[in-house]
C-alpha cells in the first residue's frame, strides 16, 4: 500500500513478504493520537536485525533508523500505558509479526493473498484476517490512488 501511494519508488524486500508499516494506538472514535510527550529516542540496536526484515523503510532501505524514530515519536509515544516505553513498543511489533495469531503475512499467505501487485477487495482481506485470528475484526485504512 505504501509503495502504491508514494511517489518515491519502493525497494521491495528480496523475498517479497508483507512488512509492517506501523503500530498505531487508536481510539474507538475520533482521530488516532499522535506525537504524545515522551523521553528522548534511543537506538534499539539489539532489535534492529529483526526490524530491518519486518519493518523496513521501503522507500529508502538506508534510512531505517530515521524511519523507526519517526514511528516512535508519531505513534509509539502515544501507546502508554499499554506499551510504557520504546523497547516495549518495538518488541511488541516483533512479537505481533512473528506470533501465530498476529502474523498478517502468514495469515494472508494462507488465504493465497501474496504481495504480488494484484488488486484485492477490502472484504477479501478482512475475511482472510478474520479467518486467521479467531474472527477478530481488523482495523484497516485504505488509500485511493487515481480513483482505485
Amino acid at each position: 500500500a505504501v509503495c502504491n501511494s508514494n511517489p518515491t519508488p519502493c525497494k521491495d524486500p528480496p523475498d517479497k513478504l508483507f512488512t509492517v508499516h506501523g503500530l498505531w494506538p487508536s481510539t474507538k472514535v475520533g482521530r488516532d493520537p499522535e506525537y504524545c510527550k515522551t523521553k528522548r529516542y534511543r537506538k534499539i540496536q539489539r532489535l534492529e536485525p529483526q526490524l530491518e526484515i519486518i519493518w523496513p523503510n521501503v522507500t529508502d532501505r538506508t534510512a531505517n533508523r530515521g524511519f523507526w524514530r519517526k514511528q516512535w515519536y508519531k505513534h509509539g509515544s502515544c501507546a502508554s500505558p499499554a506499551l510504557p516505553n520504546q523497547e516495549h513498543y518495538f518488541e511488541t511489533v516483533i512479537r505481533m509479526f512473528l506470533g501465530e495469531k498476529q502474523n498478517v503475512s502468514r495469515i494472508l499467505s494462507k488465504a493465497t493473498i501474496e504481495p504480488e501487485g494484484k488488486n484485492r477487495t477490502l472484504l477479501e482481506i478482512q475475511n482472510a484476517i478474520r479467518a486467521g485470528t479467531n474472527n477478530m475484526i481488523p482495523k484497516l485504512k485504505c488509500q485511493k490512488v487515481n480513483g482505485v
